[in-house]
């Protein structure tokens, strides 16, 4: 088993991208997807899907994204309750960033991950008890 991490959301949109100048992302995706030991959020899902369906480049039919969200959801994966809502806030607040990406940091960090895979914050950040890697570096 590879190591525990939280992927957001732009790491599964490069591993399904069918787009010509995604294809050095998606390779790095697809093998940080099979190296690891996999956990995300309900959030990540539903962003996943609105981008898909928003962004025609990416390639998806309606049957591929029917599988996609099958294949996401048989991970490890928060769904945030009032508790994580306030955590969300109180980060949001502390390190100035978005709510939505606070959300991510509370959804890594209730799934006790260490390392969260994204290119939407600040590499090398630690965020309370979660560090965040970008792997497109």
């Amino acid at each position: 088993m590879g190591v525990s991490t939280f992927f957001d959301t732009n790491i599964f949109i490069y591993a399904v991208s069918e787009a010509p100048e995604d294809a050095s992302k998606r390779r790095l995706a697809l093998t940080l997807i099979e190296d690891s030991e996999i956990h995300l959020s309900i959030q990540v899902i539903q962003e996943f899907l609105h981008t898909c369906l928003c962004k025609s480049r990416i390639g998806l039919n309606s049957s591929a994204l029917m599988q996609s969200a099958r294949w996401l959801l048989t991970f490890d994966c928060q769904i945030p309750d009032a508790a994580s809502v306030m955590k969300t806030l109180e980060i949001q607040k502390t390190h100035g960033i978005s709510y939505w990406d606070a959300a991510i940091i509370v959804a890594a960090s209730e799934l006790r991950c260490d390392t969260l895979y994204t290119e939407d914050l600040n590499h090398g950040q630690i965020y309370n008890d979660v560090r965040v890697v970008n792997p497109f570096l």
